[in-house]
């Protein structure tokens, strides 16, 4: 009886740590029982579908199903344009988003962002150049290319400055293009010599498009990604925070990293408008 008494005692413990992450979550989400995201598929490995059976897919959608396992609801996927992310937690139309959103300052005016990832702009080259452009030093007088929507040209600029500009050396002509993937398309054609793009991406495309891509040095800049929300949804915001602490600590993190070649971009511990 007394054996039966204490496992009793230690289930009934059991179900209330398991659910106590899910009682931190908003009432109207505990309701609701389910969070809704927003994410957008064209940031492989980060976010993107499966070609075969169209499925979203990717780190960001195992590591947001997983939250919302620890949190206790299901998860809800919505595809919303990258700009409208912010816009569409104003209105309620979502919860949080993950898409491998940069946490900038300017963000934060509008969401806290909880940091789960570090990312840094990599240059790289085609193989077909990479004779010629051994190393980051080569690039000097070179044209190079990185998507316009993104931080990534100022850096190359700034970098450009400091590293061939003050060493007496040509700058870099520094290239806007519509994307990443304009910028790929770009070198393969030879209009660029070389480009620069998120670190986390570049493993991923080097293995759909084998021996096409030469990476060259470390990351030359470096951001965290982090999951908005609402600065006045506090109670949600820290929930996830725990909720990915606890990710962290019994390894389904480490995990995913794994899973999708992103060993490199870990962050811990977890942290909150770390961005700058």
């Amino acid at each position: 009886m007394k054996t039966i008494t204490r496992l009793a005692i230690l289930g009934g413990a059991l179900a209330f740590s398991f659910s106590a992450t899910a009682q931190e979550l908003p009432a109207r989400i505990k309701d609701a029982g389910k969070l809704v995201i927003a994410t957008m598929p064209n940031y492989p490995p980060i976010t993107y579908k499966d070609p075969a059976t169209n499925e979203l897919q990717g780190f960001d959608i195992e590591l947001g199903e997983a939250i919302g396992k620890e949190l206790g609801v299901k998860v809800e996927w919505q595809e919303i344009a990258f700009a409208q992310m912010l816009p569409s937690l104003q209105t309620g139309r979502v919860d949080l988003a993950m898409a491998g959103m940069s946490d900038k300052k300017a963000r934060q005016e509008t969401a806290d962002f909880v940091d789960y990832m570090k990312s840094g702009a990599q240059f790289y080259t085609s193989k077909t150049m990479a004779g010629e452009i051994k190393s980051v030093e080569d690039l000097c007088g070179k044209s190079v290319g990185a998507s316009r929507s993104t931080d990534w040209p100022a850096q190359i600029t700034a970098w450009s400055e400091a590293n061939c500009v003050a060493k007496g050396k040509p700058a870099i002509t520094v290239m806007g293009t519509e994307g990443s993937a304009d910028a790929r398309t770009q070198i393969k054609s030879q209009r660029l010599q070389a480009a620069a793009q998120g670190n986390e991406t570049l493993p991923y495309n080097q293995k759909l498009e084998p021996d096409t891509y030469v990476t060259l040095g470390e990351a030359f800049s470096q951001s965290l990604a982090g999951i908005p929300v609402l600065k006045s949804e506090t109670q949600l915001r820290d929930a996830v925070k725990v909720a990915l602490e606890k990710l962290q600590a019994n390894g389904t993190y480490d995990a995913l990293l794994e899973k999708y070649g992103l060993k490199a971009n870990k962050l811990t511990p977890v942290t909150i408008n770390a961005g700058e």
